[in-house]
């Protein structure tokens, strides 16, 4: 299969289930759920759910078992965009071509909703491992893959990455505080997609800390890759990013370094279908300058 239509049919899974969530849902407060399906179906290419489910299929699991937490992904995800967009943190007023959460539904709804997300992607991970895991592994993995996911979304990752990103302009920046951002604001989902699969599949403490490691290479290569991308845009806001330490074939020379190290830990698993991953790693990471 063509590595877009494998990502668009993945993607529509991932569409149909998290449509299912709020689908129909009536009370008081439905001005949250209109406000979370906004964001939730603004065009999203669902990126870091789909590399859970590719992870867990890597590893012998079925997608039936790691759905919710696909949703729960993408979920923390777009909780984070849609605060990220508020006025006291990015103030941005367009996301994807749209208006962004809280220029359609104002600033409270909005905020409430970016906590619904939350919230509801650790309720649609327990609600499964309540009335799903049948064993005490089951359980052990799916609370294992909470926890993974859990570690990244908050103040030692994404959150940390996002607090490192607001206090840009008024601590010092340097390459290493950068690369934490990095680290953490990019590649952190990215790493807890690949881990969680992983778990979920049924891959032990040594495959989740490969995945782990092809994830950190992937999201950084990835990051570096779209500030080479978006240079003269940067500029013009005067954005720290990784060419106001290095010059663009640096930068460049980093991106292929990063990238030949994420294919090398993939080639660990020669018993294993990799298509995927090696088509998606050279998708996101080697795209035209």
């Amino acid at each position: 299969m063509l590595l877009n239509e494998e990502l668009e049919s993945t993607k529509d899974i991932i569409d149909r289930n998290l449509y299912n969530i709020l689908n129909n849902k009536t009370g008081y407060q439905s001005k949250v759920y209109e406000s979370i399906n906004y964001s939730l179906f603004t065009g999203g290419k669902r990126l870091r759910p789909i590399l859970l489910l590719k992870s867990c299929e890597m590893f012998g699991g079925e997608y039936k078992n790691s759905i919710p937490f696909a949703l729960a992904i993408e979920m923390i995800h777009t909780y984070s965009l849609i605060h990220d967009d508020l006025p006291s943190m990015d103030d941005d007023d367009f996301r994807r071509g749209k208006l962004t959460n809280h220029k359609i539904y104002g600033e409270a709804i909005a905020i409430l909703s970016g906590d619904g997300l939350l919230n509801l992607a650790f309720e649609t991970m327990v609600d499964f491992t309540l009335k799903n895991s049948e064993t005490v592994d089951d359980y052990q993995k799916n609370i294992w893959a909470i926890s993974e996911i859990a570690k990244y979304s908050g103040v030692f990752g994404m959150i940390g990455g996002q607090v490192v990103d607001l206090l840009s302009n008024e601590i010092t920046m340097d390459e290493d505080k950068l690369l934490f951002m990095y680290k953490s604001k990019t590649a952190a989902l990215i790493q807890a997609s690949l881990v969680a699969g992983t778990i979920l599949g049924g891959g032990c403490e040594e495959d989740a800390e490969r995945m782990r490691l092809f994830g950190l290479y992937l999201g950084l290569a990835y990051q570096i890759r779209d500030d080479i991308l978006d240079e003269e845009e940067d500029k013009l806001i005067n954005k720290v990013t990784y060419l106001s330490f290095n010059n663009k074939d640096e930068a460049k020379i980093k991106v292929d370094k990063l990238s030949k190290k994420a294919i090398q830990v993939l080639e660990f698993y020669k018993d294993k279908n990799l298509e995927f991953f090696k088509k998606i790693t050279n998708y996101l990471i080697g795209r035209n300058y």
